[in-house]
């Protein structure tokens, strides 16, 4: 297990237990995520999310929550962790990462998270299907997007429920397999054509993609472009 050393209670083996918390009456909720594996917990440390890690596409019904163990530092967990860490460090509107663990099995494992929850947000997702998706969110988050690339962030899974709407500006959230790359455009505008699928799959312009080019992709991009170039 790896923890924030500078929290005021060290996170202990049994926060990574929903049954723990549930015992506690501190499991706000669960739902989200891949399988539903997020839990909304009212932590010692404050209002936290648990996230158990499980895999999508084809392997899902092979494998479920098993990866193939290939170490400690490329456990997904804890990978996530140090690379939480890093961006929270640099400014980057990120959850703050609290604690992180594997458990072996054979040759696999198993792997959790532990993030601070972003009070009162909803997803760009939610926003999308509730109608309220607009050119001035659309900059929005083509800034928020520009800010990372800028910092060499590449997100893996770019996509309209890993955007948060909160007080205080937007969140990027679920950066399990991201990573900081030095240079390269393949991956930023991998990024940015997955994030326009998850749009038109949402629902925003409904499904219309040359709506969705003029009232929302343009004034991203002219966002994304104004905000890249001025993070470099």
């Amino acid at each position: 297990m790896v923890f924030d050393a500078n929290l005021q209670e060290q996170p202990a083996p049994a926060w990574f237990d929903r049954s723990w918390w549930q015992a506690r009456n501190a499991l706000r909720a669960t739902g989200g995520g891949r399988g539903g594996g997020v839990a909304f917990l009212d932590s010692p440390v404050g209002a936290c999310v648990l996230r158990h890690y499980r895999r999508g596409g084809w392997m899902a019904p092979l494998l479920g929550d098993r990866y193939v163990w290939n170490g400690q530092n490329r456990s997904r967990g804890f990978a996530e962790f140090r690379l939480l860490a890093e961006l929270y460090v640099r400014g980057l509107p990120v959850p703050a990462p609290i604690a992180a663990r594997y458990r072996r099995w054979g040759p696999y494992y198993t792997a959790d998270l532990i993030t601070r929850a972003i009070e009162n947000a909803k997803t760009l997702a939610e926003i999308i299907v509730a109608e309220r998706f607009d050119a001035g969110m659309a900059e929005q988050v083509g800034a928020l997007v520009a800010r990372f690339h800028a910092a060499g962030v590449d997100h893996a899974d770019l996509n309209a429920h890993n955007i948060l709407v909160a007080e205080g500006g937007l969140r990027l959230i679920d950066f399990d397999r991201g990573e900081i790359r030095v240079t390269g455009t393949a991956w930023k505008l991998a990024n940015l054509a997955r994030l326009k699928r998850s749009f038109l799959k949402v629902g925003a312009c409904n499904h219309d993609e040359a709506a969705l080019d003029r009232e929302i992709w343009t004034p991203l991009m002219r966002a994304y472009e104004q905000a890249f170039g001025a993070g470099q």
